[in-house]
């Protein structure tokens, strides 16, 4: 169809919808008009009178679908924006004039995988220029170190700098191009080993494709973000010629938002675990927690010292369990001190020792740290409303990074109506995912709303949370630090955190 018969057909159909009517389709003199009002818009199917109106209808829904899951809501700016996206989109289901036999999830897979496979050759071409610099680079090195080596002999009145030379006797008077690498030192008198002269070792094969190296970076960088390459990034070559040994790899970072920790010379790390599971209808299925303190000590001076733990915690009572080394003495009295059995040794300089474990295994429910409500409420037009809600119930702790996916019906996709924090969909899963910062006793609750297609309520389980905290759970920090000798107070730090193995509402 011309432009002008397109512009003509939008015109009539303004003038030919009914009104006070449920009626979603209207014939015209030679098309039908298929539509469905969304919020202020109509998203419209024009087809001729021989289509078959029960597909139009159902082809009407899918393009609806698309553009509540590719738009926040379905206003002019919006869906303006994301023009070019949902033209791509609708160019998956509609093809020629043809309905395809997809769903929403293959043409969200479609649009997916066609952006990723554009990315990967992004990579592959950066990879490649990155390579071709680099190889230059040594190249150039290369060069360098014979030439100053050919004028170190020259000056020397060896037998590759005499008269009889090939570069005429003498001091040769070509000046060497300088480069941004310090060159060997010109101080040897001694002819270097022909091992020397040889170009730098070097695995010239690179980022290739078929690589399983490459392969593996190129896929951390398609999912994680874009890589940047720049010539400061090579590992300069050492005086000799040959490259300096890679760096050792910087561990990945696990405290996510946690707040860093000065160490002094005695230092106290308190990790803990957490493994909970609680009930859709309310209370606690299972919860277990494990922590274990460590020890560093710095200061070889500040071996021979004991530890008093702070008073036991209101939250956990006799319940929890502790587990000393075997170096070090039982908990003899109310207080709790950690000191070594044979006061005339002292702890480890320099190394890490954990002087104390506990666990608590139980289904009190007032020990539950964090309590989430998931409620949702089906409607009678097909959809399901959800309202889900976190409380802070353990103050002793600040929580970093909480992370609550909520899993949704197959093909479905929500509205959200208000929140706490931030949202998002995660496509590998199908869940929303709400993300709060930081939830402390100031900030200590949040909800969500949503509604979504669907009714089954039991497709909104399991809820799986996960966050870092800041503190402990079970109440277990230093108090003091003294000396074993004359009980002098040693200045300490301490650094306690929290991590969730497994925390759901099933």
């Amino acid at each position: 169809m011309s432009r002008a018969r397109i512009e003509s057909l939008l015109a009539s159909f303004t003038k030919v919808i009914p009104a006070n009517t449920q009626h979603t389709s209207v014939e015209g003199t030679d098309v039908r008009y298929v539509y469905q009002p969304l919020e202020d818009l109509y998203i419209l199917l024009i087809t001729n009178k021989a289509s078959n109106i029960l597909q139009d209808i159902e082809t009407l829904h899918l393009f609806a679908r698309v553009v509540s899951d590719m738009c926040r809501s379905a206003d002019q700016r919006e869906i303006s924006k994301n023009a070019f996206e949902l033209l791509e989109a609708f160019d998956e289901i509609v093809s020629l004039g043809y309905r395809e036999q997809v769903n929403l999830m293959q043409v969200r897979n479609n649009l997916e995988m066609e952006s990723h496979e554009e990315k990967i050759q992004e990579i592959i071409a950066r990879n490649k220029e990155a390579e071709a610099k680099e190889e230059l680079k040594r190249r150039a090195k290369q060069l360098e170190m014979q030439r100053r080596e050919q004028q170190r002999r020259a000056a020397a009145g060896g037998p590759s700098g005499g008269p009889g030379s090939y570069l005429g006797g003498g001091i040769s008077g070509y000046q060497p191009v300088p480069q941004r690498f310090d060159a060997p030192s010109p101080a040897r008198t001694a002819s270097p080993a022909p091992s020397s002269l040889r170009p730098p070792a070097f695995k010239s094969g690179g980022m290739k494709l078929g690589s399983k190296k490459s392969r593996q970076s190129e896929l951390l960088d398609a999912l994680g973000g874009e890589a940047l390459f720049s010539e400061d990034m090579s590992i300069p070559p050492s005086p000799s010629g040959t490259p300096e040994p890679a760096a050792a790899a910087v561990p990945k970072e696990t405290r996510g938002s946690l707040p860093a920790v000065t160490a002094e010379s005695v230092h106290a790390v308190v990790r803990e675990t957490v493994n909970l599971e609680l009930a859709r209808e309310g209370g606690l299925n299972s919860l277990e927690l494990k922590g274990d303190m460590n020890l560093q000590i710095s200061d070889a001076s500040l071996t021979r010292v004991k530890l008093l733990l702070a008073e036991p915690s209101s939250i956990f009572g006799p319940e929890l369990q502790f587990k000393q080394h075997p170096k070090v003495g039982k908990f003899a009295s109310r207080e709790r001190v950690i000191a070594l059995k044979d006061p005339s040794h002292g702890f480890p300089v320099g190394q890490s020792l954990a002087v104390l474990k506990w666990r608590y295994s139980g289904k009190d429910e007032t020990y539950v740290p964090l309590s989430i409500n998931c409620w949702p409420t089906p409607s009678n037009d097909g959809t399901c409303d959800v309202n889900i809600e976190y409380e802070l119930e353990n103050e002793g702790v600040t929580l970093y990074d909480v992370v609550i996916s909520i899993p949704l019906p197959p093909g479905s996709y929500p509205t959200v109506s208000s929140h706490t924090g931030d949202w998002s969909l995660n496509p590998s899963s199908h869940s929303l995912d709400w993300t709060v910062g930081r939830v402390d006793a100031d900030e200590r609750s949040g909800t969500l709303e949503f509604s979504v297609g669907g009714d089954d309520t039991s497709a909104f389980f399991p809820v799986n949370v996960s966050f870092v905290g800041h503190g402990s759970l079970a109440g277990v920090h230093l108090a003091s630090v003294t000396r074993v000798d004359d009980g002098e107070e040693v200045t300490f730090s301490e650094d306690a955190s929290v991590a969730v193995e497994n925390y759901s509402v099933v």
